[in-house]
């Protein structure tokens, strides 16, 4: 079943970079406390995350910041190794990257798909959402293969400010 506004994030283990390299981050603690902003993409350095999806946030996340968001984290099924390169290609430094290697956030949210028919297995929806303290304010999905409206930077500015 798919996450819906209203409902709390689950808690599950997934992995960040440190400094010291990848890192357990607990999500029932990164949302805890705050107003954070989550896209995911189906996957780091495929063309429409790279090219159009990452870029949107990365130019606007002063402006996500300043709305009212207290952070802003970015999610795919990749490993760390991977997420931390795609940071620092991207100039993405004002964002969290989240890697959700085994798809166990993704799947709990009930927002995986199979995309194993690319050779590419399980991923994320591409998807974004605004969680308060752990609960979904918003939660914006894009449904049709290269189209990302309901996940965009702007729309998820738009809800804030609205």
């Amino acid at each position: 079943m798919t996450i819906a506004i209203g409902d709390r994030l689950p808690d599950v283990t997934i992995k960040t970079n440190g400094p010291e390299g990848p890192e357990d981050l607990a999500t029932g603690d990164f949302f805890a406390g705050r107003r954070v902003v989550l896209f995911a993409v189906p996957g780091a350095f495929t063309p429409g995350c790279s090219n159009t999806h990452m870029p949107g946030f990365v130019v606007r996340a002063d402006d996500i910041l300043a709305a009212g968001a207290d952070a802003i984290a970015c999610l795919a099924v990749n490993d760390a190794f991977v997420m931390d390169a795609w940071q620092k290609d991207q100039n993405a430094q004002a964002m969290t990257m989240l890697a959700d290697g085994n798809a166990d956030f993704t799947r709990a949210l009930g927002l995986d798909m199979d995309a194993s028919g690319g050779g590419m297995g399980t991923r994320s929806k591409r998807f974004a959402l605004i969680a308060d303290d752990g609960v979904v304010e918003y939660l914006g999905i894009d449904t049709r293969k290269g189209v990302i409206e309901a996940s965009s930077a702007d729309t998820v500015l738009a809800q804030l400010e609205g």
